[in-house]
């Protein structure tokens, strides 16, 4: 693998505060100004929400790679997060994201080892170290 990468997209305006993102080679993504600012449109990607999942998303696909490096079995995955926007003395800014993934392990004996490896994926999380915005987990692993 590289130690250099560019990602491209391409978006394109259609009307009001919608636009269509293009990516080559993926599918297109709806996206629009969230439905709390003016001219917002509802039950579409926004900027914000695509933010907030980066990070839900880099965590995951980061514990993945850590998982099967280390050779670790879980039973399954899923998390949700949230962006806190607030107004700042520079202006609008995702503040804050608290994600909370939840893992389950075949036995309780692994629970320790993936709630340490959720806090590696954070810290090797390359989209996370990329953001000025504080990330917290709130992690639950349990066994099935």
């Amino acid at each position: 693998m590289s130690d250099s990468h560019v990602y491209h997209t391409s978006l394109e305006w259609k009307e009001g505060r919608v636009g269509t993102e293009t990516p080559p080679g993926l599918p297109a993504l709806g996206v629009a100004t969230p439905p709390e600012f003016p001219g917002g449109v509802p039950g579409i990607w926004s900027p914000e929400h695509l933010y907030v999942a980066a990070a839900e998303v880099c965590l995951m696909t980061t514990f993945l790679a850590i998982a099967e490096n280390s050779k670790f079995e879980f039973v399954s995955y899923r998390s949700k997060a949230e962006g806190a926007l607030e107004k700042t003395e520079a202006g609008f800014q995702i503040t804050k994201i608290v994600i909370r993934p939840e893992v389950v392990v075949p036995g309780a004996d692994a629970v320790e080892k993936a709630h340490r490896l959720v806090e590696k994926a954070e810290k090797y999380c390359l989209i996370s170290n990329s953001m000025k915005t504080e990330i917290e987990l709130d992690i639950t692993v349990r066994s099935a």
